[in-house]
């Protein structure tokens, strides 16, 4: 993550607003995802699901990721933790990964943090984004 602002539409940013109240009341509140999420909506510039760019990773997009440093290319559909299904490429946005991708667009690189090390990762494709499909309220 950068200091980069990142486009998030009104409809998302009140539905993570409500997962992130909401985790307070569970084991989730002192999870460090959390205040990472935290920091990622408070740098967001807010757009309206009618004007967000097709280009921008979304709730419930599809996203091609390619690893920079192995060139290995991987499918992501960012969800809500409920809805996450590793085997199906659903990553949740409380996964370091769902975090980190959030609001970015296509060409723009991130890293996230793993055992190993940090990941660099590029966001090659937008395969659906539903604002983009004219869901506006998925």
């Amino acid at each position: 993550m950068n200091d980069r602002p990142i486009h998030i539409t009104q409809f998302d940013l009140e539905r993570l607003q409500k997962l992130l109240l909401d985790a307070q009341a569970t084991d989730y509140r002192k999870s460090e995802y959390l205040e990472k999420l935290k920091l990622e909506l408070s740098r967001a510039e807010v757009v309206d699901p009618k004007n967000i760019p097709s280009d921008v990773v979304t709730m419930n997009s599809t996203v091609s990721i390619e690893d920079l440093d192995t060139k290995e290319e991987e499918v992501y559909t960012l969800v809500f933790p409920e809805d996450a299904d590793v085997r199906q490429g659903k990553i949740s946005i409380l996964a370091p990964v769902g975090t980190a991708m959030l609001g970015y667009e296509v060409g723009d690189t991130f890293e996230w943090d793993v055992p190993a090390g940090k990941r660099r990762l590029l966001i090659k494709k937008i395969i659906y984004q539903p604002e983009a499909s004219g869901d506006f309220d998925r």
